[in-house]
């Protein structure tokens, strides 16, 4: 008995900075990846000559895959478990496919022909498949927090070091593209985007998979999902969650989360292009701006003790300033455009603040309950893909031309479908947000969860 309770102190304690570094660079394939997807795969499929609806079809199509994706994995890891390999099996879906999208229409080549419908049609598959490959590492990688340690510090902390190498793996991708924009030339035609767009993707696997690699060195299987199948410990069905306020409160508050990110991701190239008349090279170095000090934040949140307090007013913040930004992205005139640089800053303040605390109220969520915690993160998962594709699909869908724009006076207000996308959007959001999170009842104290006393070595070596 006094064994059994020292192993559970031992697993309760804050884990070591080598252990959570090896979790946290597990995700930067899928990362580096979503970057390049949300901010340039629209500006990609617009150059090569698709309409703003067939290049909106392909990211739904991509967005619903991954949603449904996320459901069905997330119920196989909570019945056999095998996280690794779900894990390695996505992230070489994702390689693949996704050096597919930006290669050029692979179906366009074997049928000889550039017809706009097998275009769209091409890309709406390997968007599929991307994003099917991208939900499994995704669960498989999120899920695996709560088998980790029982502490709620340390889960935050894992969490807190994913969102930084999230950030590392974005800010690769804008440095790879503003090399790539600068030094690989390109005349407008479709052949010349392809090219770039290219280097870019490939480049970006190629940096991500390395870090794929040293994830799966540095981890082992949790043997809490291998021996709790084993003596037949049983599974939490999915109708226990529907039954917790809790879990439709944290669903909210991640959907919303996930929308702010990625939509406004998904228009900022766009704005600072169209609606700002900024260089071509603040494709790149804006975001790029956005993500250093999400970095920074994310290494900052690790060094916090978080207890539901915590989380709420972290989150709070965030979103604060993100109405702030939103409100002032919406009515920057073009004359002003320098002060987006500083917008940046907030906005990526804001992003650290509301994804690692947004994450993390998944974990306090799930608490003990691990054998159904994949189920959750799937769930969830599907929720923020087709809220985000829908979103996409319909603020596209109504995108202004570039001529419309160069009508606007640069020193008025010139209100475009970019500026409700990346500014009025992810505020009313943001405010939703807030909301909720105050409407939480979550843990004053620290998460201390008592499981099983099957995991008989450490996880992370």
């Amino acid at each position: 008995m006094s064994g059994d309770m020292e192993d559970e102190d031992t697993r309760s304690n804050l884990l070591g900075r080598g252990s959570i570094l090896y979790y946290g660079v597990g995700h930067m394939l899928n990362d580096i990846t979503a970057a390049c997807w949300f901010t340039y795969l629209l500006v990609f499929l617009t150059d090569i000559g698709l309409s703003s609806s067939d290049a909106a079809a392909v990211m739904f199509s991509g967005q619903m895959a991954d949603g449904l994706t996320t459901v069905f994995v997330g119920e196989l890891i909570d019945r056999f478990g095998h996280f690794k390999k779900w894990h390695a099996a996505g992230a070489i879906l994702v390689a693949v496919s996704f050096s597919s999208v930006f290669g050029g229409c692979i179906p366009c080549k074997i049928f000889g022909s550039d017809s706009l419908l097998l275009q769209t049609i091409g890309y709406c598959i390997f968007a599929a498949i991307f994003n099917m490959g991208w939900a499994a590492t995704q669960v498989s990688h999120m899920s695996m927090v709560n088998c980790i340690t029982l502490n709620s510090t340390s889960r935050v902390a894992l969490a807190s070091c994913r969102n930084a190498f999230t950030m590392v793996a974005n800010l690769s991708l804008y440095a790879i593209a503003l090399v790539v924009f600068n030094t690989v030339s390109s005349s407008g035609s479709h052949k010349d985007v392809e090219n770039q767009y290219r280097w870019i993707a490939y480049s970006s696997v190629l940096i991500g998979g390395c870090f794929v690699g040293l994830f799966h060195l540095g981890t082992k299987e949790p043997r809490l999902k291998l021996e709790a199948h084993k003596k037949g410990h049983a599974r939490i069905l999915w109708t226990y969650w529907f039954k917790k306020v809790l879990y439709y409160q944290v669903a909210l508050v991640y959907v919303i989360t996930r929308l702010v990110t990625n939509v406004s991701q998904a228009f900022l190239a766009f704005y600072v292009i169209n609606d700002l008349h900024m260089s071509q090279s603040s494709k790149a170095l804006v975001p790029a701006v956005i993500y250093i000090f999400s970095f920074i934040v994310s290494l900052l949140l690790q060094e916090f003790s978080w207890t539901g307090r915590h989380v709420k007013a972290f989150y709070s913040t965030g979103g604060f300033l993100w109405i702030c930004c939103g409100a002032a992205i919406l009515i920057l005139p073009s004359s002003l455009s320098y002060l987006m640089y500083i917008l940046c800053v907030l906005i990526g303040v804001a992003n650290a603040l509301m994804m690692v605390t947004g994450v993390g109220m998944q974990s306090f969520l799930v608490g003990k309950d691990l054998h159904g915690c994949a189920f959750v993160y799937g769930s969830l998962s599907l929720l923020d893909k087709i809220s985000c594709g829908v979103a996409l699909a319909i603020l596209e869908s109504y995108q202004n031309s570039i001529r419309e724009l160069q009508d606007c006076n640069p020193t008025n207000l010139c209100f475009s479908n970019t500026r409700y996308g990346l500014g009025l959007f992810p505020a009313v959001c943001a405010f939703v947000g807030v909301l909720v999170t105050y409407s939480m009842d979550l843990d004053e104290r620290p998460t201390l969860v008592s499981i099983p006393t099957e995991i008989e070595e450490p996880l992370l070596v």
